[in-house]
């Protein structure tokens, strides 16, 4: 172990924990794992380079990626990041602080949690915010943990069959491991309707995965009869022009906050956001900053609440999520601080308008009918194809088009935002157009 320097175990502690155990060695620690998992001799690894070689290497790897214009979403959209945010996100009293509990040392990491909590709060129309979640899909799974939390021995949840099926895969996985029982279903207000007595929660989408902007009128009022709390999955970019979670009624709010300027980066890392009404705040998972005053009446932050059975029982907590993205949500909420309520609107018109063109423009091609039609659509949008699925994406990816993404039913989805220009819409539809599909 000598050679190690910054290993934190010496021999005689291994020793020590070895004996605890009832074994004598490492190697009898490890006798389960069969020996052709086992690596014995050396391991093959490069000579040391130099900063310059290691750059080198390293945009070499970077080129050999095909750079596509996107037109998919499926969850991960492609918006704009202000130039600004990459600077202000690298302040050291924002990049460097890590724990939040020594307050005054951590004001720089407190202050943007609560921006971020505050922002969240007025997106969601909610009255309480976390910091924050590891993404969209477990913020999900976390707020159908909380609905068994605060409606105490009722077990089933319903979610829609609408959400996104990462969201759906995540839900599936904590409910079996949390003993939850989940009923996925196409007609929430059927199955609500049906009644239960065992009802805790209902998950639906506000924008669901095909696009479509759902109408949840009365959906709060039966969910709140049969003993239960709705939960909204959003995209909180489309909050600033959609009914919030709080007009239709819900008790949580959740989602991902990638839309929020964060870059698409093959999938992550994003962040997670989750609000709720106060009369849940203390089964909130993670914690809550607050804003004070210190001693001198200087206005200062501090950690409000958080969980205690973190630290004591823990059989009896919440998730306890710490530091997890909170750079991330410094992103967002610099993001939010620089577009505003206009800039977010903007945003929105933008993609609404570049959507419903191509939406029109890829129906008069004949490749394609609308099983949707008349239903509302903000920036995404399915289609049934009426030509060979993996000829027409192979067309889009030839040309240098990232779209046409297939789904369950055998429709595909578009997805155009504020950053997709007129000509490369045009340029997407003429690709389909000359295809031979």
């Amino acid at each position: 172990m000598g050679t190690f320097a910054y290993f934190p175990h010496t021999e005689e502690d291994i020793k020590v924990m070895l004996e605890r155990i009832g074994v004598s060695s490492m190697d009898e620690l490890y006798a389960d794992v069969p020996s052709e998992f086992i690596h014995r001799g050396e391991y093959d690894l490069p000579a040391a380079k130099s900063e310059d070689e290691v750059r080198a290497w390293f945009e070499a790897l970077a080129s050999r990626n095909v750079k596509l214009t996107v037109f998919a979403g499926g969850g991960a959209y492609d918006h704009y990041t202000p130039s600004v945010i990459p600077y202000i996100t690298s302040r050291s009293e924002f990049l460097t602080a890590y724990t939040p509990y020594q307050c005054e040392i951590s004001q720089g990491t407190l202050r943007y949690i609560f921006e971020w909590q505050t922002l969240i709060c007025s997106l969601t129309g909610l009255d309480v915010a976390n910091a924050s979640m590891y993404d969209g899909p477990t913020a999900a799974a976390e707020a159908m943990r909380m609905c068994v939390a605060c409606t105490r021995k009722r077990n089933t949840v319903i979610a829609s069959s609408a959400l996104l099926p990462n969201v759906l895969a995540t839900l599936r996985t904590y409910a079996r491991y949390s003993g939850i029982n989940l009923v996925e279903t196409w007609d929430i207000a059927e199955a609500v309707s049906e009644g239960t007595l065992d009802l805790a929660g209902v998950v639906v989408p506000s924008i669901n995965r095909f696009g479509i902007i759902e109408n949840h009128t009365g959906l709060a009022s039966l969910v709140h009869e049969m003993g239960g709390l709705l939960v909204e999955y959003c995209d909180p970019s489309a909050l600033a022009v959609v009914k919030t979670p709080a007009e239709w009624g819900a008790d949580i709010a959740v989602g991902d906050g990638q839309t929020l300027g964060i870059p698409l980066s093959y999938g992550g890392p994003y962040v997670g956001f989750m609000a709720c009404r106060s009369e849940w705040m203390r089964k909130l998972p993670g914690r809550i900053v607050g804003q004070t005053s210190d001693a001198e009446g200087r206005r200062s932050f501090v950690l409000t609440l958080q969980a205690r059975e973190q630290h004591i029982r823990r059989e009896k907590a919440t998730s306890n999520i710490c530091s997890n993205e909170s750079l991330m949500a410094l992103w967002c909420t610099v993001y939010l601080s620089v577009m505003g309520p206009e800039g977010l609107r903007k945003v929105n018109s933008l993609s609404y308008q570049g959507a419903h063109y191509l939406h029109d423009r890829l129906l008069a091609t004949g490749k394609f009918s609308d099983p949707f039609e008349g239903r509302p659509f903000l920036k995404e949008f399915a289609l049934q194809p009426l030509c060979d699925v993996a000829k027409l994406q192979q067309a889009l990816l030839d040309k240098g088009f990232f779209g046409a993404l297939g789904t369950e039913e055998g429709y595909v989805t578009f997805c155009v935002t504020e950053r997709r220009t007129r000509e490369e819409i045009d340029a997407l539809v003429k690709t389909i157009e000359e295809a031979e599909l």
